[in-house]
């Protein structure tokens, strides 16, 4: 009796023992003490319980490799546990084990083709195989659980791929019915109206995004072109200046500030973002010194935008267009007659069959007519 006594004492105080173990392991893990927490489970005298929690804790310092293993003894031990086999395929899916990610989802789906959830990671994996049948799994989502806000968005994004505007905004509306506030859906349903050239909703669904919270270069530069469509320069210029911040050296959209300032009237604007554009763009730039020499033009600085035409035919020698600025511009700039009206027969000269010619010939016999009558108001 009494020997049976002490063995029953012996167990009850191993049990003891071992429960404060996994009390202490479980406290470390959750107050964010990973290592100590793994060091405590593995004093745990029975491991089948506890590879799943090892796992969870190697995930939590960065160890993948690590939790890798311990899922896979814990899935050894647990065979029948889907949770831990589901946890297994996420990080399967994390460390871009794809393949092996699919064979455990497939298991799963096989073993409860009702959960949505299956089919939804399972359409992950199958979209990093680009397997067409990647689809297939997020519409099994949707069609098990309408609410499902990931499959919903994978579902309608690839109809905004396949500009399939009506189906988009089917599954969208549908998505924001149950949360409002998905920012994701709002992106697809915004750039589905842009690419409708619906302009103004397309507006509203970006200006949403920013209410929201969401700020991107993406975002401006199309709520930039959207204002544009409409002719509202101020917001765009507004919009283009935030999509400038992200990328605070981007040539092009500096060109665009510039030529935005240009259609405002503000030309000293206008020259100091086309002048710092120029001087990073890489790329045939007559059409972009063209827009400089106007802006010159505009504020009467004849001589500067004279050198930014004649760059922009270095550019392009055989852009007329350049050609006929710049003799625009000699004329205004010439004082003397027979030098403004040499610049246009030298034009003539370069470009015989240019269609523009009747209007050089026009501008010709314009000029020869006032050096006629100022020549006849001397001799008087």
């Amino acid at each position: 009796m009494i020997r049976l006594s002490i063995l029953f004492f012996l167990v009850f105080f191993k049990t003891e023992a071992q429960t404060s173990v996994l009390n202490v392991a479980d406290s470390l893990y959750i107050n964010g003490n990973y290592t100590k927490a793994i060091q405590q489970y593995k004093n745990y005298y029975n491991q089948g319980e506890v590879f799943d929690k090892i796992a969870k804790a190697y995930i939590a310092i960065g160890n993948y490799d690590e939790a890798l293993n311990n899922y896979e003894a814990s899935i050894e031990a647990n065979p029948e546990n889907t949770l831990i086999k589901y946890e297994y395929g996420k990080l399967l899916g994390v460390t871009k084990k794809y393949k092996e990610a699919s064979i455990v989802y497939t298991n799963l789906v096989n073993v409860d083709d009702k959960n949505p959830n299956y089919h939804y990671e399972l359409g992950l994996v199958l979209e990093q195989l680009k397997d067409s049948t990647a689809m297939n799994q997020f519409q099994f989502a949707y069609n098990l659980d309408e609410t499902h806000q990931k499959a919903i968005y994978k579902i309608a994004k690839y109809y905004l791929q396949k500009r399939n505007h009506e189906t988009v905004d089917k599954y969208a509306d549908k998505g924001l019915e149950t949360y409002p506030k998905n920012v994701e859906l709002i992106s697809l349903k915004a750039q589905n109206y842009y690419w409708q050239h619906d302009y103004r909703e397309a507006i509203k669904w970006f200006e949403k995004l920013i209410e929201l919270g969401e700020y991107s270069e993406f975002i401006y530069e199309k709520l930039s072109l959207s204002y544009v469509e409409h002719f509202n320069y101020e917001k765009a210029l507004e919009n283009r200046l935030m999509a400038l911040k992200f990328k605070p050296n981007d040539a092009s959209t500096k060109y665009v500030i510039g030529t935005y300032y240009l259609v405002l009237d503000d030309f000293e604007n206008a020259e100091k973002y086309i002048s710092q554009a120029l001087l990073v763009l890489d790329q045939p730039l007559d059409a972009e010194y063209m827009k400089l020499g106007t802006v010159l033009n505009r504020q009467k600085k004849y001589k500067e935008s004279i050198a930014a035409l004649k760059t922009a035919i270095d550019e392009n020698p055989s852009n007329e267009y350049a050609h006929f600025q710049l003799a625009l511009t000699l004329e205004t700039y010439y004082a003397d007659y027979d030098a403004k009206i040499k610049v246009y027969e030298d034009f003539k000269k370069k470009f015989p069959n240019s269609r523009i010619n009747g209007f050089v010939d026009d501008k010709i016999s314009r000029i020869k007519e006032e050096k006629f009558i100022k020549e006849g108001e001397k001799q008087d």
